[in-house]
């Protein structure tokens, strides 16, 4: 299987010998089976936290670090960041039941065999190609965030703030050009209803002469906008969703 998403993958690890392990077996793996990487290793919590922006896809994270429980990190980068694939490895098989409270993907106890490691690499990188989706970083006074397209039902602009409504029920608000944010979304299933609403299509429900439902939620569809976007949402129904 080949992956074409460049994969984003940190090491959390303070122990140099283990750290070069897991890179000689990466890029083994790699170079074994076509995946395209960048890797960034980190000794430290706080050096890792600093650069959770970078939107990793997976991290192998060692649980005893000498600044800090790479558990309890896991916990922090979930506030901002709920689909990264985390890879605990350690020597502490106790842990694996309290890894799914972070929704830690796997576990490697160490000694790492490359065997072991390249079934769980390979399962990790199988995930990262079915659920591949588009992801939009936001950031305003109060939150930084990772967003997938998935994840949005829809985004409304008023003035020059755009709101990001999400499928858990949560907003967030941003300065920003909508404009900008379709064209981050063009090859997501997204369309505009009217110039104030970006509609995710996935999550239309219902649709009359004026209105569309979203996610539970009765938008206005524009004169102008509606020959369109009832063309898009044809055909992404017209493509099996």
């Amino acid at each position: 299987m080949k992956y074409f998403k460049k994969v984003k993958i940190a090491v959390v690890e303070d122990d140099v010998t283990q750290s070069d392990l897991l890179k000689q077996y990466i890029e083994r793996y790699s170079s074994e089976n076509q995946v395209e990487y960048s890797l960034s290793r980190f000794e430290r919590v706080d050096a890792f936290l600093q650069n959770g922006e970078n939107g990793f896809d997976i991290v192998f994270m060692d649980i005893e670090l000498p600044d800090g429980n790479g558990m309890e990190v896991v916990r922090k980068m979930r506030e901002y960041d709920k689909t990264t694939l985390v890879i605990f490895v350690t020597n502490l098989a106790q842990y694996a039941v309290k890894g799914y409270e972070v929704r830690a993907f796997d576990f490697i106890v160490k000694p790492v065999s490359y065997y072991n490691f390249s079934l769980k690499f390979m399962s990790a990188l199988e995930n990262l190609e079915t659920n591949r989706d588009i992801e939009v970083w936001i950031k305003n006074k109060t939150v930084k965030m990772k967003l997938f397209a998935a994840q949005i039902t829809y985004i409304d602009v008023f003035q020059h703030d755009l709101t990001y409504h999400t499928a858990d029920g949560n907003k967030y608000t941003v300065t920003g050009s909508i404009t900008e944010a379709s064209n981050k979304l063009q090859n997501s299933s997204f369309s505009f209803c009217n110039r104030c609403y970006l509609v995710n299509l996935r999550y239309v429900t219902q649709v009359t002469q004026t209105q569309v439902m979203v996610d539970g939620q009765w938008l206005q569809i524009s004169r102008n906008k509606r020959a369109q976007f009832i063309k898009d949402l044809n055909d992404y129904l017209a493509g099996g969703n």
